[in-house]
Parts: structure tokens; C-alpha cells; sequence
């Protein structure tokens, strides 16, 4: 195995160019490196799962042949390259069908999660400037009342069949559709990521992330052509479609997508009927897995080869029970909307590996941690992540809506992480900039107290966050979803709060313990702890004012 110390040195843009793409920097189109270039070898680039139990599955030929005739018909709309084209659709073929025809003719494809309503998707859209968004019945009332230009909906049967839907369309026109090449600068997907203020902002990726996307799976998710690969998250997010669309498609591996909600048992089943080997997903999805450990057995762990996880820290007690119970390794790594994966522990590339530990960059990038003035730290020092951009050869981040810099400061792109170098060089996470608890003068981490918690065999899910508090700045307070079978009460609260003090440290052990049925999350499954301390200011402003 080559080690990443060698990765770094052997690192070479141009030497990259030249032999992962079928274009260059000045000529590139994102259908021709995602399926054009693999027409013609027989292979299959899609395994579709219904949510009514179909199953069927598409080489890069028929891909070809379907995004050719719906880009046809884009054309024929006078939709151009540079416009943006918007899926609101689950994961269906459909969905690949649309993104690959949008970049067929250099449009840029913009994903709606199927989770919004009317208000998100109005912003995205009037952000975006979209020209078109391809639909399916079931969404298409989000809508109404909204200023689009134009709307393709894929119908259902029963459906009113004189209006033009999404197949009708396919078979009306032909699948000889000229491809439009642009450079690496021109963007080819419109992202937008949330903030801790106002509305999402847009994050352009142009097309040298395509190269970006092909190290994190080469390098850190290490995808063989053998394998058996399945990425958990939606494509309606960044993880989902750099991870489990683009960069995959790129290197000619095809992929799974499972149109039913997630669920562990549903999970078990598909990783069982396609031998999984490769997976990868949230940290949200690999607690569920060990919160339904039991269920986990020979037939599932006999396949797994390695384990990715992306979003937030894994929790050591996770960690351990896939190393034990499953019999394989399961690496965090760390990338945001506007990065894409940019730090961890790579399963191809030999490195110390530290649990807990956000890892390492992946090669082309290049981290610091930097103080309050933006002055690098050495080894043990507590700051804030940042990428040096002058180091970083595949960063591909423009700035929000193209041009906004504001995350950065000089030569560096502004993460708002907090982080720990440690004595390995890689990263221990330490929690977003404003969830860092500081109490009786002592910072505290709540991903610590998080994990410290998760170790009690009661506790399915915790969260914990920094309560104002006059007299020490902030106490500890933790959320806890309890497993179905444990009740709350009062000894169990004590029992925890001895548990982490014990085990963790007496000043950052949870002064207060609040029972909840469930955390609120972000979409993607992220817990939103800026939510539960905001509760927790209104609650106590009447006490404030009284």
C-alpha cells in the first residue's frame, strides 16, 4: 500500500489531468467524464431499487442514449449552456437521466431535496435564476405559486397523459445531441449551503472539482473496480451527489440508489442482496446502525471490505463496534458543501490513524489551524481549520454566488471549525465555532460529552450545547433520546452525569440532563445544537426580565 507521505510528494496537477480525464482543463464537459467515455464497454452504471419494489438496472449506453434525447428536448426549449436546471425528484433514474442531459449541454444541474417546501425551494430558485425544473407528480404542488419559467414532470400512469411529461418527451426525440465543452473554471452544479445567519447562499462548483471528487474516492474511500459500492446520503445534498453520483460515474463505477427512506432494516436488506463491500454515508446512519446492533449479523459483516463516514465525528463506542462486531474499519473524514471532501483518514493510502481523528489532507489540498490572528499553530494548538489556498491545487471554491469572499482571509479559505492539531499532524475535531462551550473559564467540546454519553448502554442519541449561565459564563447541558426500552427518571439523569464525570472530567460533565423523544436535525441528518440553545435563551429571558 503507498503511504500518503509518498501520495504528496507524487502529486502532480497536470500529470492528473492528463491521466484521469478524457478532457483538459480548457476542454472538459461533466456527461462526457461521468458516462460518455465509458459508452461502448457493456457496463452498467445504475441499480435502481423502487419504492414499490422495482428493480432495474441501466448501463452508461442506455444513460447515453435517454440524457441525449432529454437534452434534445432542452434544446429544443432553448435552454443553453451556463443556465441551470433543477431536479426536485427522489433518487430515481429520472434524476441521473436530468443531471446527465444538463451537463450534456453545459448547463448547470441544481439538486432541490425532496424534503423542502415551497419557501427553500422559491429562494433556491430565484437565486439561482433556474430556467427549468424536472419534477414528478408527487412534488410538483410545491410548485405552484411559484414564479418558474418552465416545468417537466415525470407522470404517473393514471396521471393526465395529454399534458408533455418526462418519458414522452425521451421518445420523441433523437439521442444524437452535440456535447458542449467548457473549462475548468465554467461550474456545472449550483449548491447552496445554510449558515448560523440568513438565507442559504449559493456555492457554484466548477468543473475542476470533477478531479477533487476523483482523489476523496480514490485516495480516502479507496473505491476498486471490483467493489460493491453504496453511498447512503441524497443526492439532493453535497455528499450524495459529489460522492454518490459524480465521483463514482467519473471513474466508471456504477452506483446504487434506493429510492425507499432509510431505514437500518432496509439498509441490512440491500447490503445483503448486493454484497455491499463499500459504503459510505453519515454518522446519523452509523448510530442507527449500532443503536439495532443486534440485528447486524454473519452475512452482513462477511462483505464489508471498508466503511466511510462524512458529516460529523464518529463516536468511539461506533468505531469500535464496527472494528469488533463487523470485522471492518470505518474512517471519518471531513469536507464541506463549498470543499467538498477535503480532510481524512484514507483507506487506500497507509498513515497513522488516530481514533477520533479527522485524518489528514487529501492530496492536492493542503490544512492549517490558525489563531484569532490568523497565524498558523503548531503541534497541540486549538483554532480555527482553514485551507491555505496557494498549497491547494484542487481547492475549486470561488466564493458564495461566485464572487462573495468573504470566508476568506488572505491566502486562506475560513472553515469555522474549531480544531486541535495533534501530535500526528492530522485533525481532532473540536466543534463548529459557536458550539464550543466555555464554563467556569474551561472550554469544553460537546462532541466529547457526546460520545462520553453514547458509551451509557440507555442512551440512543445525545446532544449537548452551552447553557447561558450568569455565574459561569455557560454550564453543560445535555439532550438525550433514550432507547425504547429505558424509561426517564431522575436515577437514571444522576447515573449519567456520574458516568461523565467519572469518565470524562468533573468541569465538563452535564450539570443539567433534559429527556427528548428526538433532536432536531438539519435534512441531512446533522444535529442542529444551535436549535436547542436557542430554546434555551427564550426560556430563560422571562427570568431575565422579571
Amino acid at each position: 500500500m503507498k503511504t500518503l507521505t509518498q501520495a504528496y510528494a507524487e502529486f502532480d496537477l497536470n500529470q492528473l489531468i492528463q491521466q484521469q480525464l478524457n478532457g483538459h482543463d480548457q476542454r472538459i464537459n461533466a456527461f462526457e467524464e461521468c458516462c460518455g467515455r465509458y459508452v461502448g464497454h457493456d457496463k452498467v452504471a445504475l441499480i435502481w431499487e423502487g419504492k414499490n419494489g422495482e428493480q432495474q438496472s441501466y448501463t452508461f449506453d442506455q444513460l447515453a442514449e435517454y440524457s441525449g434525447k432529454l437534452a434534445h428536448y432542452f434544446k429544443s426549449i432553448h435552454l443553453q449552456a451556463g443556465d441551470c436546471i433543477a431536479g426536485l425528484l427522489p433518487r430515481t433514474p429520472e434524476l441521473l437521466i436530468t443531471i446527465l442531459a444538463t451537463w450534456r449541454i453545459g448547463a448547470i444541474y441544481q439538486p432541490l431535496f425532496t424534503a423542502f417546501e415551497s419557501k427553500a425551494i422559491e429562494h433556491r430558485l430565484e437565486t439561482a435564476k433556474t430556467k427549468l425544473v424536472v419534477t414528478n407528480t408527487d412534488q410538483q404542488s410545491k410548485l405552484e405559486n411559484l414564479n418558474i419559467s418552465q416545468i417537466l414532470t415525470v407522470k404517473n400512469i393514471d396521471d393526465d397523459q395529454n399534458q408533455e411529461d418526462f418519458w414522452s418527451v425521451i421518445h420523441t426525440f433523437d439521442a444524437d445531441c452535440p456535447i458542449e465543452y467548457h473549462s475548468f473554471d465554467d461550474d456545472f452544479l449550483m449548491m447552496f449551503t445554510s449558515g448560523t445567519t440568513g438565507l442559504a447562499k449559493s456555492v457554484p462548483v466548477p468543473l475542476k472539482a470533477i478531479l477533487a471528487f476523483k482523489g476523496y474516492m480514490t485516495h480516502a474511500v479507496d473505491l476498486r473496480d471490483e467493489d460493491s459500492f453504496w453511498n447512503l446520503a441524497d443526492p439532493g445534498w453535497a455528499y450524495g451527489l459529489y460522492y454518490g453520483i459524480t465521483g463514482p460515474l467519473s471513474l466508471g463505477h456504477g452506483i446504487l440508489m434506493d429510492e425507499q427512506a432509510f431505514s437500518v432494516d432496509r439498509a441490512i436488506e440491500l447490503m445483503k442482496k448486493y454484497q455491499v463491500n463499500n459504503l459510505t454515508g453519515s454518522p446519523t446512519a452509523f448510530r442507527m446502525f449500532y443503536g439495532f446492533k443486534e440485528k447486524f449479523d454473519d452475512s452482513v459483516k462477511q462483505h464489508l471490505r471498508v466503511v466511510s463516514s462524512a458529516g460529523e465525528p464518529l463516536t468511539p463506542e461506533v468505531i469500535h463496534w464496527f472494528k469488533h462486531d463487523l470485522n471492518v474499519y470505518i474512517y471519518d473524514q471531513y469536507g464541506q458543501t463549498e470543499l467538498g471532501m477535503v480532510i481524512g483518514n484514507h483507506h487506500a493510502l497507509e498513515h497513522v490513524i488516530k481514533i477520533g481523528s479527522a485524518g489528514f489532507a487529501i492530496p492536492g489540498h493542503r490544512f492549517v489551524v490558525l489563531d484569532e490572528n490568523h497565524q498558523e499553530l503548531g503541534e497541540g494548538g486549538i483554532g480555527v481549520l482553514a485551507i491555505d489556498c496557494d498549497a491547494s491545487p484542487l481547492l475549486w471554491f470561488k466564493g458564495y454566488g461566485g464572487n462573495n469572499r468573504k470566508s476568506f482571509v488572505g491566502k486562506y479559505y475560513i472553515t469555522g471549525d474549531t480544531v486541535q492539531l495533534n501530535e500526528h499532524g492530522s485533525i481532532d475535531f473540536v466543534g463548529c465555532a459557536d458550539d464550543v462551550i466555555t464554563t467556569s473559564g474551561y472550554r469544553v467540546g460537546p462532541f466529547d460529552v457526546e460520545s462520553t454519553l453514547l458509551e451509557c448502554e440507555e442512551v440512543l442519541e445525545s446532544a449537548v450545547i452551552g447553557k447561558p449561565d450568569l455565574a459561569r459564563t455557560e454550564i453543560v447541558k445535555a439532550f438525550i433520546v433514550l432507547k425504547s426500552q429505558y424509561q426517564a427518571t431522575e436515577q437514571l439523569k444522576e447515573k449519567l452525569q456520574m458516568y461523565v464525570r467519572g469518565r470524562l472530567s468533573k468541569h465538563a460533565y452535564p450539570k443539567e440532563i433534559e429527556f427528548v423523544d428526538a433532536l432536531p436535525k438539519t435534512v441531512s441528518g446533522k444535529i442542529q445544537r444551535g436549535i436547542l440553545k436557542q430554546r434555551e435563551v427564550e426560556r430563560m429571558q422571562p427570568l431575565c426580565t422579571s
